[in-house]
């Protein structure tokens, strides 16, 4: 375990840890107030006292980078929207593919849904937010871009559903 330091925040992407066990699985006390125009609780305070629930006792906390990277949460949201609909997200479909028509957009759509050709080449990072598909003998390109919830800038996590808007879009590699 690479351990950055003990009970301070870590670098971004750092985690804390249980520093008797090196469990994951640990608590603060802290406040949370109600934000009504998001409709979730949000962090005000967090207090010193740390818990493990692996040791069951209070704790120090290490922060170490994870060993699983960070992409699997997003990579599972961005296949659950794009395959089944699935989260808070939006659908674009550029005019060139609306203006192949009904049955090609179709068949775009289902092509993109059914897309599992993933590789090092167009998903290097492993968040499954791009892909090419042919269709009819035309080139489709989509890809998945992070918003906040109203849409007015970039989702500060794309790993949490409630401060992310996924937005997939749909277009011919001719309009790219």
């Amino acid at each position: 375990m690479n351990v950055l330091s003990e009970d301070i925040e870590g670098d971004i992407g750092s985690v804390p840890r249980c520093q008797s066990c090196g469990s994951e699985r640990v608590v603060k006390d802290a406040w949370a107030c109600w934000n009504r125009d998001y409709g979730l609780w949000e962090l005000e305070a967090v207090f010193d006292c740390a818990y493990c629930h692996q040791c069951e006792a209070e704790t120090r906390l290490v922060w170490s980078q994870p060993e699983v990277p960070q992409n699997g949460r997003i990579r599972e949201l961005n296949d659950a929207f794009r395959r089944d609909g699935q989260g808070r997200g939006s659908v674009m479909l550029t005019v060139g593919i609306q203006g192949e028509g009904q049955e090609f957009l179709e068949a775009a759509v289902a092509a993109v849904q059914g897309f599992d050709a993933f590789g090092e080449d167009n998903d290097p990072w492993g968040e499954h937010d791009f892909g090419a598909v042919e269709v009819r003998g035309q080139k489709v390109f989509w890809k998945i871009d992070y918003y906040n919830p109203d849409l007015t800038a970039g989702s500060e996590n794309p790993a949490n559903e409630a401060v992310t808007h996924r937005v997939l879009t749909i277009m011919l590699a001719s309009e790219y």
